[in-house]
Protein backbone atom coordinates (compact mmCIF):
# COMPACT_ATOMS: atom_id res chain seq x y z
CA UNK A 1 0.00 0.00 0.00
CA UNK A 2 0.95 3.57 -0.74
CA UNK A 3 2.22 4.89 2.28
CA UNK A 4 -0.78 7.76 3.07
CA UNK A 5 -1.72 9.28 6.36
CA UNK A 6 -4.10 7.10 8.37
CA UNK A 7 -7.36 8.59 9.35
CA UNK A 8 -8.92 5.75 11.59
CA UNK A 9 -8.03 2.64 13.69
CA UNK A 10 -10.33 -0.27 13.87
CA UNK A 11 -10.03 -2.45 16.68
CA UNK A 12 -11.79 -6.21 16.91
CA UNK A 13 -12.11 -6.84 20.93
CA UNK A 14 -11.14 -10.30 22.02
CA UNK A 15 -7.06 -11.11 20.93
CA UNK A 16 -6.61 -7.93 20.10
CA UNK A 17 -7.48 -5.30 22.81
CA UNK A 18 -8.08 -7.96 25.44
CA UNK A 19 -5.96 -11.05 25.89
CA UNK A 20 -9.40 -12.77 25.86
CA UNK A 21 -9.24 -15.95 23.73
CA UNK A 22 -7.76 -18.89 26.29
CA UNK A 23 -10.33 -17.58 29.00
CA UNK A 24 -12.70 -17.93 25.45
CA UNK A 25 -11.10 -21.36 24.56
CA UNK A 26 -11.91 -22.58 28.39
CA UNK A 27 -15.53 -22.01 28.06
CA UNK A 28 -15.94 -23.14 24.64
CA UNK A 29 -13.86 -26.74 25.68
CA UNK A 30 -16.26 -27.30 28.13
CA UNK A 31 -18.82 -26.62 26.25
CA UNK A 32 -18.23 -28.89 23.49
CA UNK A 33 -16.95 -31.81 25.70
CA UNK A 34 -20.53 -31.47 26.93
CA UNK A 35 -22.44 -31.43 24.11
CA UNK A 36 -20.08 -32.69 21.29
CA UNK A 37 -17.72 -35.08 22.78
CA UNK A 38 -17.14 -36.71 19.29
CA UNK A 39 -15.44 -33.97 18.01
CA UNK A 40 -12.31 -33.49 20.04
CA UNK A 41 -10.81 -29.52 19.75
CA UNK A 42 -13.67 -28.37 18.42
CA UNK A 43 -13.22 -25.21 20.58
CA UNK A 44 -10.33 -24.29 18.54
CA UNK A 45 -12.10 -24.61 15.30
CA UNK A 46 -15.03 -22.41 16.06
CA UNK A 47 -12.31 -19.29 17.63
CA UNK A 48 -13.06 -16.00 16.05
CA UNK A 49 -17.27 -16.94 15.08
CA UNK A 50 -20.04 -14.95 16.22
CA UNK A 51 -22.63 -17.13 18.56
CA UNK A 52 -25.12 -16.93 16.27
CA UNK A 53 -22.38 -18.38 13.91
CA UNK A 54 -21.70 -21.23 16.85
CA UNK A 55 -25.24 -22.02 17.17
CA UNK A 56 -26.11 -22.25 13.71
CA UNK A 57 -23.20 -24.30 13.01
CA UNK A 58 -22.77 -26.54 16.36
CA UNK A 59 -25.85 -26.25 18.40
CA UNK A 60 -29.14 -26.10 16.11
CA UNK A 61 -31.13 -29.64 15.33
CA UNK A 62 -31.48 -31.80 18.38
CA UNK A 63 -29.35 -29.26 20.25
CA UNK A 64 -31.06 -25.61 19.61
CA UNK A 65 -32.90 -26.32 22.59
CA UNK A 66 -29.45 -26.32 24.57
CA UNK A 67 -28.50 -22.81 23.16
CA UNK A 68 -30.58 -20.59 25.76
CA UNK A 69 -28.64 -22.59 28.60
CA UNK A 70 -25.33 -21.94 27.02
CA UNK A 71 -25.90 -18.44 26.56
CA UNK A 72 -26.95 -18.28 30.08
CA UNK A 73 -23.57 -19.55 30.83
CA UNK A 74 -21.53 -17.42 28.71
CA UNK A 75 -22.96 -14.14 30.09
CA UNK A 76 -22.52 -15.52 33.73
CA UNK A 77 -18.67 -16.39 32.12
CA UNK A 78 -18.20 -12.85 30.77
CA UNK A 79 -19.25 -11.13 33.84
CA UNK A 80 -16.58 -13.32 35.73
CA UNK A 81 -13.51 -13.06 33.50
CA UNK A 82 -10.00 -10.69 33.08
CA UNK A 83 -10.20 -8.14 30.48
CA UNK A 84 -6.24 -7.20 30.33
CA UNK A 85 -4.58 -5.30 27.62
CA UNK A 86 -2.51 -6.75 24.59
CA UNK A 87 0.72 -6.15 25.64
CA UNK A 88 1.35 -2.61 24.09
CA UNK A 89 -2.14 -1.46 23.33
CA UNK A 90 -2.64 1.34 26.04
CA UNK A 91 0.44 3.21 25.02
CA UNK A 92 0.22 2.81 21.15
CA UNK A 93 -3.90 4.32 21.28
CA UNK A 94 -2.19 7.38 23.46
CA UNK A 95 0.10 7.92 20.52
CA UNK A 96 -2.83 7.08 17.89
CA UNK A 97 -4.61 9.74 19.95
CA UNK A 98 -1.54 12.15 19.41
CA UNK A 99 -1.58 12.19 16.08
CA UNK A 100 -5.20 12.98 15.34
CA UNK A 101 -6.29 9.38 14.46
CA UNK A 102 -9.87 8.37 15.45
CA UNK A 103 -10.58 4.64 17.14
CA UNK A 104 -12.73 2.15 17.54
CA UNK A 105 -13.91 -0.72 18.69
CA UNK A 106 -15.75 -2.90 16.19
CA UNK A 107 -16.71 -5.85 17.71
CA UNK A 108 -19.19 -8.85 17.33
CA UNK A 109 -19.46 -8.67 20.88
CA UNK A 110 -23.13 -7.66 22.55
CA UNK A 111 -23.67 -4.34 24.21
CA UNK A 112 -24.51 -6.71 27.54
CA UNK A 113 -20.93 -8.60 27.27
CA UNK A 114 -19.69 -4.70 27.06
CA UNK A 115 -21.41 -3.29 30.25
CA UNK A 116 -18.88 -6.27 31.76
CA UNK A 117 -16.27 -4.51 30.05
CA UNK A 118 -17.29 -1.47 30.93
CA UNK A 119 -17.59 -2.47 34.69
CA UNK A 120 -13.69 -4.28 34.75
CA UNK A 121 -12.46 -1.40 32.84
CA UNK A 122 -13.54 1.47 34.02
CA UNK A 123 -11.18 4.04 31.50
CA UNK A 124 -12.03 1.94 28.58
CA UNK A 125 -14.60 3.96 27.01
CA UNK A 126 -12.61 6.91 27.15
CA UNK A 127 -9.74 4.94 24.87
CA UNK A 128 -11.82 5.36 22.06
CA UNK A 129 -14.00 7.49 19.79
CA UNK A 130 -16.62 4.93 18.56
CA UNK A 131 -17.77 1.60 19.93
CA UNK A 132 -19.65 -0.78 17.32
CA UNK A 133 -21.01 -3.70 18.77
CA UNK A 134 -22.93 -6.28 17.33
CA UNK A 135 -26.07 -4.17 17.19
CA UNK A 136 -24.92 -1.79 15.27
CA UNK A 137 -24.95 -3.83 11.94
CA UNK A 138 -26.71 -6.61 10.14
CA UNK A 139 -24.03 -8.87 8.60
CA UNK A 140 -21.37 -10.32 11.12
CA UNK A 141 -17.67 -10.70 10.12
CA UNK A 142 -16.19 -11.94 7.49
CA UNK A 143 -18.95 -9.47 5.86
CA UNK A 144 -17.49 -6.15 5.55
CA UNK A 145 -20.54 -4.21 6.87
CA UNK A 146 -19.14 -3.54 10.08
CA UNK A 147 -15.92 -1.77 9.24
CA UNK A 148 -17.40 -0.06 6.36
CA UNK A 149 -19.80 1.69 8.96
CA UNK A 150 -17.00 2.12 11.33
CA UNK A 151 -15.88 4.55 8.32
CA UNK A 152 -19.15 6.00 7.89
CA UNK A 153 -19.49 6.97 11.57
CA UNK A 154 -15.73 8.93 11.18
CA UNK A 155 -16.91 10.24 7.25
CA UNK A 156 -13.59 8.57 6.33
CA UNK A 157 -12.78 6.43 3.16
CA UNK A 158 -12.01 2.59 3.68
CA UNK A 159 -8.72 3.29 2.69
CA UNK A 160 -8.06 5.37 5.07
CA UNK A 161 -8.70 3.06 7.83
CA UNK A 162 -6.53 0.52 9.38
CA UNK A 163 -7.97 -2.84 10.95
CA UNK A 164 -6.86 -4.82 14.00
CA UNK A 165 -7.74 -8.17 13.80
CA UNK A 166 -6.81 -11.97 15.12
CA UNK A 167 -9.24 -14.15 13.78
CA UNK A 168 -9.59 -15.66 10.00
CA UNK A 169 -13.32 -13.71 9.34
CA UNK A 170 -12.08 -10.48 10.98
CA UNK A 171 -9.10 -10.60 8.82
CA UNK A 172 -11.60 -11.50 6.04
CA UNK A 173 -14.06 -8.95 7.04
CA UNK A 174 -11.26 -5.64 6.61
CA UNK A 175 -9.71 -7.13 3.77
CA UNK A 176 -13.16 -7.11 1.78
CA UNK A 177 -13.77 -3.81 3.31
CA UNK A 178 -10.70 -1.98 1.22
CA UNK A 179 -8.84 -1.42 4.38
CA UNK A 180 -5.13 -2.05 4.92
CA UNK A 181 -5.40 -4.95 7.30
CA UNK A 182 -2.92 -5.63 10.64
CA UNK A 183 -2.83 -9.04 11.70
CA UNK A 184 -2.13 -10.00 15.87
CA UNK A 185 -0.54 -13.40 15.75
CA UNK A 186 -3.02 -13.48 19.99
CA UNK A 187 -5.01 -16.45 18.25
CA UNK A 188 -3.95 -17.97 15.12
CA UNK A 189 -0.27 -18.50 14.01
CA UNK A 190 1.20 -16.02 12.26
CA UNK A 191 1.85 -18.63 9.36
CA UNK A 192 -1.80 -18.90 9.29
CA UNK A 193 -2.83 -15.39 9.10
CA UNK A 194 -0.18 -13.83 7.19
CA UNK A 195 -2.27 -14.65 3.49
CA UNK A 196 -5.27 -12.66 5.29
CA UNK A 197 -3.56 -9.37 5.55
CA UNK A 198 -0.59 -6.95 4.93
CA UNK A 199 0.98 -7.38 8.23
CA UNK A 200 1.45 -9.47 11.16
CA UNK A 201 2.72 -8.76 14.43
CA UNK A 202 2.54 -10.75 17.73
CA UNK A 203 1.47 -7.63 19.90
CA UNK A 204 1.88 -3.53 19.74
CA UNK A 205 4.89 -3.08 21.15
CA UNK A 206 6.62 -3.81 17.21
CA UNK A 207 4.26 -1.28 15.50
Amino acid sequence: MEKKAIKAALFDLDGVVFNTEPQYTVFWGAQCREFHPELPGLEHRIKGQTLVQIYDAWFSGELADKQALITERLNHFEQQMDYDYVTGFEAFIAKLHSEGVKTAVVTSSNRPKMEAVYHKCPGFRDLFDAILTSEDFERSKPDPDCYLKAAQRFGVQPDDCVVFEDSFNGLKSGRAAGMYVVGLATTNPADAIRPYCDEVVSDFTTL
